[in-house]
């Protein structure tokens, strides 16, 4: 029998509904035997996430502040969560337990992963699995760095177990310290159980119907992508896209498992199937786009020098500059006599006129140039390696609409083509693009 490992994002499962949607979706299918749930999220505009609530309840308390209000919002889901469900979980006495180790010191991280803790008990109670803890399963190393080999031997103990529930979003580190990992995390909960029970499929279930072909706030109704690879998907989540929480993609990339993103609020939909690049043969899908996706806020450095190809160590100059201000690059756009350096805005901080001064000076160009306000935007698609005009039909579409193009750069796999325009141009760059690719996209 196939095995699918399913994760449930916030908003699957804020509130009694939505578990009773859980609860239909898992025994739909006898194969759904694993399940990774979140923390409750927002209801509806304006509610709360109980992680954000957790947090605060943190702060509030070493900072001497009442808490009293913000504890009472976070017993008041999970209470009601079992009550309208007809649960007898006691979750109550699971609340009192994690306010008295917040009054004894417990760490914030600590604190933060009870919102899945808690979502998980009721969880398990409700669907008749059994429970077992991500500390169990999940290590960290002691500088709080995921320790991947240690969990490979943890979930060993997975291989002879089905029907359980177990939390997202934290694990622990070798002293029985609670370590959770960056926000959404239980993304990376999911597929790191996935590649344990060596799942068929790793289902993330949310609220959207899957990956669009552009991002939904400036494109009206785009398409969603019906097929991806784990390559297009990283190419399109670091500019943007965000659906899945960027790191969950290793663990199952690596075990070849296809993650399948559906919408627990319309289950009757395909939603999106992430496959390894070598199971794209086996899907039908037209086009040569599979998604544009953009990000703005950047900053551009051009060297200019005579010669500059012929000078050794030149490249390395500028980079090491970078490297004292722990400055990450995005781009080195480069000629025979010029080099940029593409920089987000927020990791420039405070440091641009060192890093200039530093480049003059390690350097020693002609001149230094300086562009601000620019955004970046990724044209992705397996496909157009293979198609002839795909440059051209993205420049027109760029040009009929009145878009100056400022920047240039694809990649060496060709699966990408990125341009810089203007931060005001983004929005209508964007939907140029898409106008230009989606009329032979994918359905």
């Amino acid at each position: 029998m196939s095995i699918k490992m399913t994760k449930f994002g916030g908003s699957s499962v804020a509130d009694a509904v939505q578990f009773q949607k859980v609860k239909r979706i898992i025994e739909a299918d006898p194969s759904r035997l694993f399940v990774v749930p979140s923390a409750p999220g927002k209801r509806f505009a304006g509610d709360d996430k109980v992680t954000d609530l957790l947090y605060l309840l943190y702060a509030q308390y070493n900072s001497d502040a009442n808490y009293s209000d913000t504890f009472r919002k976070i017993c008041d889901r999970y209470t009601g969560i079992e009550r309208d469900l007809g649960l007898h979980t006691d979750i109550q006495s699971e609340l009192d337990a994690i306010l008295k180790n917040l009054e004894n010191g417990a760490s914030e991280d600590f604190i933060a992963s009870r919102g899945e803790y808690l979502n998980a008990l009721l969880l398990a109670d409700y669907l008749g699995f059994d429970f077992v803890d991500a500390s169990e399963l999940i290590c960290f190393h002691s500088d709080g760095t995921y320790d991947d080999e240690t969990t490979l031997r943890w979930t060993q103990k997975l291989e002879n177990m089905t029907r359980l529930v177990i939390p997202g979003f934290y694990g622990r580190k070798r002293d029985g310290s609670i370590k959770t990992f960056s926000r959404g995390g239980s993304d990376i909960t999911g597929a790191i159980i996935a590649r344990a029970v060596h799942a068929d499929v790793y289902e993330n279930w949310t609220d959207v119907p899957g990956f669009m072909m552009a991002d939904p706030r400036i494109v009206d109704h785009p398409k969603v992508i019906s097929t991806v690879s784990y390559s297009e998907l990283r190419e399109l989540s670091y500019m943007g896209a965000t659906v899945l929480h960027e790191d969950s993609i290793f663990p199952v990339r690596k075990a070849h498992i296809p993650i399948h993103v559906r919408n627990t609020n319309e289950p009757e939909r395909e939603g999106t199937m992430v496959v390894p690049d070598s199971y794209l043969r086996f899907y039908k899908r037209t086009g040569t786009m599979t998604g544009v996706a953009g990000r703005t806020g950047f900053t551009v450095i051009t060297v200019y020098k005579d010669n500059m190809h012929n000078e050794v160590g030149f490249g390395y100059r500028m980079l090491r500059v970078l490297e004292r201000y722990n400055v990450s690059f995005e781009h080195v756009p480069s000629g025979i006599d010029t080099m940029s350096l593409v920089i987000a805005d927020v990791n420039l901080k405070d440091h641009l006129q060192q890093i200039l001064r530093e480049i003059k000076r390690d350097c020693n160009p002609k001149t230094v140039e300086l562009q601000s306000n620019m955004a970046l935007i990724a044209t992705v698609g397996k496909g157009m390696v293979r198609s002839i005009g795909t440059a051209a039909k993205l420049f027109n579409a760029l040009y009929e609409a009145g878009i100056n193009i400022r920047m240039i750069d694809q990649g060496s796999s060709e699966m990408n083509i990125i341009v810089g325009v203007e931060n005001e141009d983004f929005p209508e760059a964007v939907r140029a693009i898409y106008k230009a690719f989606s009329q032979d996209g994918q359905e």
